[in-house]
């Protein structure tokens, strides 16, 4: 659960002041819930986004982010800092500055995300204990199994276009899997963007790793992943948890 910036111990909120030349203003995420507190501070020398957290399974999140962020190149936001104070641990992130990206067909911001794709499709996880396919999804098979460390959300909140072009923050479900198991779950934030199924996969051609994906394999992935949000869907939840439902089971009978 989100928190808000004054629930910090007077000593944590120092010695972000401190690492940013005193606090000039500080603005709270719109999205994201990772972390107990996530902001943007303006500080008078330098300028932070800013994840703390204090529970036992947000410390363990935000160390795990934290270890994530540093193994993937250029992508991430850079680790400006990080100490921990009052049982509180806290991390200071490169501010990234720019919109969310724009998924919707004919967007350019494709154009900047196949770019990005590219780059990370190749990024071989280092020795670390990371999520697998398994433990990130509740299902799997072998053909999900791999070496490349994937983001695993990479839905429009999560994509900043920057001035050097696209960026990808919040990596708190970094998983070792086969490079196609990224590409299946962007599937659902196309669709959710305006893109059709086959709008989708023909948008995905471009990669190797989905030209060479069995397809009955995906037709598997595509099914079990529907019927797992198709269930949190019937059991409540967030307006997301539908939409994901919505977007998932769209994908399902497409490939049916």
């Amino acid at each position: 659960m989100r928190s808000d910036w004054i629930v910090l111990p007077d000593a944590v909120v120092a010695g972000v002041a401190e690492l940013v030349g005193g606090i000039i203003d500080v603005y709270p995420a719109s999205s994201g819930n990772h972390a107990e507190i996530a902001s943007a501070v303006i500080g008078s020398t330098s300028s932070a986004f800013v994840k703390a957290a204090s529970g036992d399974l947000e410390v363990r999140s935000l160390r795990y982010e934290l270890s994530a962020t540093r193994a993937v190149d250029w992508f991430p936001p850079a680790i400006l800092w990080h100490f921990e104070r009052d049982g509180w641990l806290v991390v200071g992130a490169e501010l990234l500055v720019g919109p969310h990206a724009n998924l919707s067909p004919g967007s350019t911001d494709l154009e900047l995300l196949g770019v990005a794709l590219k780059g990370l499709q190749e990024n071989q996880a280092r020795p670390g204990t990371w999520f697998t396919p398994e433990t990130r999804l509740g299902f799997s098979r072998p053909e999900a199994d791999g070496g490349t460390l994937i983001h695993s959300d990479l839905n429009p909140a999560n994509l900043i276009v920057t001035t050097s072009g696209m960026r990808v923050v919040d990596w708190a479900y970094a998983t070792r899997a086969a490079p196609w198991v990224e590409l299946a779950l962007l599937v659902q934030w196309l669709i959710g963007s305006g893109h059709t199924p086959e709008q989708a996969e023909d948008w995905l051609a471009q990669f190797p790793a989905w030209a060479e994906a069995d397809p009955e394999v995906l037709d598997d992935f595509a099914s079990r992943n529907a019927s797992k949000w198709a269930m949190k869907s019937r059991q409540g939840g967030e307006g997301w948890v539908h939409d994901l439902a919505a977007w998932t089971c769209e994908w399902a009978a497409h490939r049916a």
